[in-house]
């Protein structure tokens, strides 16, 4: 099977390293999603409008290697135990594909060409989308599903402080959504406290350091 990109997603994710773990958890930031040209035009959307999610199809193309290993570290883990990478949503898998729902923000049409705006991306800037289907409510959701480990750490987070003359230099969306990245602890999983972390985000160079379960901002620069 050979499969092609139909469009790319643009956000203010610059960097690998700070993307949310899942999509979802940071809702705050809008996601632009442009098409190929053949699949931009208005036909291929209609319907859409009834629909308030979406699921997305896309690759983990920023992967520095080709994984064959059967099993991964979980982050939420600590980065020592091992996994079955089918247990895992890790983006090292044997396809690289991700699967993400999203919330679908608005419908853009302009000169016969559809866009989308998104929120809840776990997808850096430029990603290629491979596919894109309808959220469906009585068969997606399951209220009863019971999810392994992944529940043991679903309330994990740092407390965040950023300082009143680095936070200035954000408007006040870009602020909370920094923040919402931040608490949910972008670091490796096998790396301690105490270290100086540095991503992009929003055209900005930003650096962290934690220690005891709380994050402190030390720099946002432009770059």
């Amino acid at each position: 099977m050979q499969i092609t990109p139909i469009a790319k997603i643009y956000n203010d994710f610059d960097s690998k390293f700070a993307v949310p773990r899942q999509s979802g958890l940071v809702n705050s930031i809008k996601s632009k999603i442009i098409f190929e040209k053949e699949y931009a035009s208005a036909e291929a959307f209609k319907g859409l409008e009834g629909y308030s999610h979406l699921w997305l199809i896309w690759e983990f193309d920023k992967n520095a290697h080709e994984s064959n290993s059967l099993t991964v570290r979980p982050p939420r883990l600590g980065g020592n135990e091992r996994m079955g990478v089918f247990a895992t949503r890790s983006p090292y898998r044997p396809n690289p594909l991700g699967l993400s729902s999203v919330k679908l923000e608005k419908i853009i049409r302009e000169n016969g060409k559809v866009s989308l705006i998104v929120s809840g991306a776990d997808l850096i800037n430029g990603t290629k989308i491979y596919d894109i289907k309808p959220y469906l409510a009585y068969s997606d959701c399951h209220t009863d599903a019971v999810c392994g480990f992944a529940d043991e750490k679903k309330d994990y987070k740092l407390s965040v402080i950023i300082p009143e003359n680095e936070a200035c230099k954000l408007n006040k969306e870009e602020l909370g959504t920094l923040k919402a990245i931040l608490s949910g602890d972008p670091r490796p999983a096998y790396q301690k406290d105490n270290r100086i972390y540095g991503f992009r985000f929003a055209k900005k160079e930003i650096k962290f350091s934690v220690s005891n379960n709380e994050l402190t901002v030390l720099g946002i620069d432009d770059e």
